[in-house]
């Protein structure tokens, strides 16, 4: 999924506003690869960057992380500012609680999914324990037969000779 151009120039303006942040730093806290956001600066700095204002996806289509981003700010927002804030990024009031819900659902579905895949390799683990364990006490069987074997011809032929 793409990003909006509006969150490359924000992303862009967090990285030389001067505060002192890395790109590392800042591509981490908004999810993104640094050689992305690399690359964002590069094109902010030969003007093929879009301004905040110029955001062309819709809110619906927009990256999660850049949801997770534009929901954080809006919570440091003051409530007088709110509105226009909402205006610049392309956004309604709406938005906001909706992301929040798919942000929360989507937690949780990871969750659930991380418990089952969790409980499938331990299954897994355990049937592979029992596996392992079968064929050590068949390899020591071999291993025992394999002895007598030799032992066995041994004496055989120690008595014919004699």
């Amino acid at each position: 999924m793409k990003y909006s151009e509006g969150f490359k120039a924000q992303a862009v303006a967090k990285v030389l506003d001067n505060h002192g942040r890395s790109i590392n730093e800042v591509a981490s806290d908004l999810n993104v690869y640094p050689a992305t956001l690399s690359n964002w600066i590069k094109q902010a700095k030969e003007g093929k960057l879009g301004s905040i204002e110029g955001d062309s996806i819709p809110p619906s289509q927009r990256h999660p992380g850049e949801k997770f981003s534009l929901l954080l700010e809006s919570k440091t927002m003051p409530v007088e500012q709110l509105g226009e804030w909402l205006r610049k990024q392309g956004l309604h009031s709406e938005h906001l609680p909706l992301w929040e819900q798919e942000l929360t659902d989507f937690m949780k579905n990871k969750n659930t999914d991380l418990k089952s895949e969790n409980t499938d390799l331990k299954r897994q683990n355990k049937e592979l324990q029992k596996e392992l364990a079968r064929k050590d006490k068949a390899l020591a069987e071999a291993a025992v037969l394999l002895t007598l074997k030799k032992k066995y011809q041994n004496l055989f032929t120690e008595d014919e000779e004699s």
